[in-house]
This record gives structure tokens, C-alpha cells and sequence, in this order.
């Protein structure tokens, strides 16, 4: 089966070695807020509001960019992993991975809505943004655990 939105398979290994670093980096620069000098740059932003600061529309800002570069990679490599081909892609597959992405949606949404009622302040704002790369790890797991099921059934 030619499934054209996908990318190659090689490229799965690729967002492997992006996702975890990234992931990892990024979830201890979360707690340790390590931010080096180095990475203090002058970038363009389309709206920047500083908490008792001003507020900046469409300008420059001075802003700490590892965090960002770490979403980006994150993003990037769960993409890779979550979209490029397995080997031996066909129907079958094809179907796991529309389940998978609509039950990580489910899942995702369930805890948004879980989230909007029981999480407040500080603690919402830590869950939104989380929430934004749940959706790709909830789908890589599901549909990683389904092929592992499909796998095992056929070794039997």
C-alpha cells in the first residue's frame, strides 16, 4: 500500500535519537530552569506580555530560546516517530494507526476536560502545556503496543 503522507521508515530511528534527548532535556530544564547566558538571543515576536512588564507586539524581544528549541525538537521528533512508515505498511496497519491516533485524541481531550474542572491557576497552565505533546506520546504508544501485540500473535 503507497500511503504518500508518511514519511520513509528510515526515518523513525532519526526522530528516535531527536525524541528522547529532547525529551529528557527538556523535562529536567523544566524543573532545574537551567537557562544559560548563551542561549539569551534577540528574536522576533508576534505578541510578548511580561508579567507587571510591558507588552510587545510585533517586535524584538530578548528571550532565553531553550526551551523553544527543545519544544521544537520534541515535536519534530515525535512526528518522526509517529508518522514514518513501518515496513511492511499495509491495510492492516494503516487501520492500527487511525485507531491509535483517535484513541490518543480521546485520551488527550479526557484529560483537558479532567484538567479544565480539577486543575487551577499555575497548575493549568503546567497541564496546557504538557497537553501540547501528549497527543504525539499517547499515539506513539498506542500504536507502538498495538504493532507489539500484532507482532507477538504472528510469532505464535
Amino acid at each position: 500500500m503507497d500511503v504518500k503522507y508518511l514519511f520513509p521508515a528510515r526515518l523513525k530511528i532519526w526522530g528516535w535519537v531527536i525524541l528522547i534527548p529532547s525529551a529528557v532535556l527538556g523535562l529536567i530544564d523544566l524543573f532545574v530552569e537551567w537557562q544559560p547566558a548563551f542561549f539569551n538571543w534577540m528574536v522576533p515576536a508576534l505578541y510578548k506580555n511580561e508579567i507587571l512588564g510591558e507588552t510587545t507586539y510585533f517586535g524584538m524581544v530578548d528571550n532565553n530560546v531553550l526551551n523553544e528549541i527543545f519544544g521544537i525538537l520534541i515535536i519534530v521528533g515525535g512526528i518522526l516517530v509517529a508518522f514514518s512508515k513501518v515496513k511492511n505498511e499495509d491495510e492492516f496497519i494503516t487501520k492500527i494507526r487511525l485507531e491509535s491516533l483517535v484513541w490518543a485524541t480521546y485520551i488527550n481531550y479526557i484529560v483537558l476536560l479532567l484538567a479544565f474542572v480539577f486543575v487551577y491557576d499555575m497548575g493549568f497552565l503546567w497541564v496546557m502545556i504538557f497537553n501540547m505533546f501528549t497527543i504525539l506520546l499517547f499515539f506513539i504508544i498506542r500504536f507502538n503496543w498495538q504493532l507489539q501485540k500484532l507482532n507477538a500473535k504472528h510469532e505464535e
